[in-house]
């Protein structure tokens, strides 16, 4: 195969966080994302962009969505309860609110145009509260245990059982360990989610818009685990043929 015939790697862009962060003499607010997340989208085919926050209107998602090919939602604080009716719970984050202006002008324009996104964990729950759905603010409330947050930056397996006619169990099949680093999870799905994943508490682990080519979302870190990498090589091939239908003038 020439160059000229080989395909083109999708461009997959990523939201990131915005904090004060500290390196060498600088200590000042900076966007980042941690490596796993690019490795992983690196890995399946495709090529990573960083999407900091940033001020958006619905123009400024469109022209950004105007350059990938696909989308990923990544993990970071908690959603402003805000943003779905609620009074903040003692345990929950301090908001980031121009990141979930940002995350929530992507999401509109990306399903508006049907580009394949993948949520991940606070991504998850950004994609619900989005199309109306609410949270439960701090999970040990509701399942009497911490089984999903042990706290220190350790990931806790959990496992996962998938819907066997979902679109992620034709990606990973009907079980999953899923890495899990969360306190809060997906309480009122909101109109037009299915969900297609949980754990044995009923917890919510995966939800998908099924009318999209790829709108998948997962409670878990599927970034963590780098032997499996089938969320991302789904991803990428979706946006892939988003390109492909694209530049055909087919879509």
């Amino acid at each position: 195969m020439n160059a000229s015939s080989r395909p083109t790697a999708p461009v997959i862009g990523l939201t990131t966080y915005l904090e004060q962060s500290q390196t060498g003499v600088w200590n000042v607010p900076a966007a980042f994302l941690p490596k796993v997340y690019f490795d992983a989208v690196n890995r399946a085919g495709g090529i990573a962009v960083l999407l900091p926050p940033q001020a958006v209107d619905a123009a400024i998602a469109g022209r950004v969505l105007d350059g990938l090919d696909g989308l990923i939602i990544s993990g970071g604080k908690d959603v402003d309860p805000a943003r779905y009716g609620q009074a903040a719970h003692a345990e929950t984050d301090e908001p980031r609110r121009d990141r979930d202006a940002w995350e929530d002008g992507l999401l509109t324009a990306a399903i508006a145009r049907d580009l394949p996104f993948l949520g991940i964990c606070r991504g998850a729950q950004m994609l619900n509260v989005t199309l109306g759905g609410t949270l439960h603010q701090h999970l040990p409330d509701v399942i009497g245990s911490e089984r999903y947050n042990a706290g220190g930056g350790v990931f806790v397996d959990n496992h996962v059982l998938v819907d066997a006619d979902s679109h992620i169990a034709g990606l990973i099949g009907g079980a999953v360990i899923g890495k899990s680093y969360h306190h809060q999870s997906i309480d009122r799905v909101a109109d037009g989610l299915v969900v297609t994943a949980r754990t044995d508490d009923g917890t919510v682990q995966a939800v998908e818009l099924p009318n999209l080519r790829f709108g998948v979302a997962v409670q878990w870190h599927p970034e963590q685990d780098s032997d499996d990498i089938r969320l991302f090589e789904g991803l990428v091939l979706a946006a892939r043929e988003y390109s492909i239908a694209r530049q055909e003038g087919s879509m």
